[in-house]
């Protein structure tokens, strides 16, 4: 359960898809301007992680890791199939974007026009990919923690569209300089929240590690305490005598 806290924290916070490693910008830039876009293209990108994560992982461990073909026999274990990881990957992730695209135009067909070409762009969105290869490269141990990771990565993602879009539609009616107004602006205030998520670097940090250290130091006090006090009526001593 703790592992699943602090991948989800981890995932959220700490190592934001936007402001962290600064992935899948071009929409988050581009359809930002309104709350409603941004929660109906954020939602998709929780949908399309939350199914393409475990569907990689699960292709990675039994079909592109080196001797992951064992169950087929003891002759393929020599095989490596690590070559295939972005062709597989990548299919995966076009897949599940056109079931979320046909699934958007049936039901909301008014949230279907306002994404336009950045619904079926989510295919070559780099946070959804990304998603897959940090996976990959971080050697998540199970299929619950990659369906977990994908599902906190979707969510990082959601919240920064989200955040951008509230404060794009407020400061359209404040005084921003000519110069800054539009994509200025925006890369302005995301920087600064990029700023700000980093606070959240220290969550997960610190604690036992250095609780050790400090009882050794408190002991170590206490020691040259006594011995100070000690010598000192030593001192009064010699005096008197």
């Amino acid at each position: 359960m703790i592992e699943h806290l602090e991948l989800f924290f981890k995932a959220v916070f700490i190592d934001n898809m936007v402001f962290a490693v600064f992935l899948g910008m071009c929409s988050y830039l581009a359809v930002s301007k309104k709350v409603t876009t941004a929660v109906g293209l954020g939602a998709a990108v929780i949908f399309v992680l939350a199914i393409t994560v475990p569907l990689n992982w699960l292709l990675d461990q039994y079909l592109l890791q080196p001797g992951a073909l064992v169950w087929l026999g003891p002759e393929f274990a020599d095989y490596d199939l690590g070559f295939l990881s972005f062709i597989m990957f990548i299919a995966t992730i076009a897949t599940m974007v056109q079931l979320v695209e046909i699934i958007v135009e049936k039901f909301s067909p008014s949230l279907y026009n306002s994404l336009g070409i950045f619904l079926p762009l989510i295919a070559v969105n780099c946070a959804i990919l990304g998603g897959s290869l940090f996976m990959q490269s971080r050697e998540i141990e199970s299929l619950g923690l990659a369906l977990n990771y994908g599902i906190s990565s979707g969510i990082g993602w959601f919240l920064a569209i989200l955040a951008i879009a509230a404060i794009r539609e407020k400061i359209r009616y404040s005084s921003v300089p000519p110069a800054l107004r539009g994509l200025g602006i925006t890369f302005i205030i995301t920087g600064l929240m990029g700023i700000g998520f980093l606070s959240f670097g220290g969550m997960l940090t610190g604690g036992d590690e250095e609780a050790a250290p400090v009882k050794e130091t408190e002991a170590t006090i206490e020691k040259v305490e006594k011995k100070g006090v000690k010598d000192e009526l030593a001192n009064n001593t010699k005096t008197l005598n």
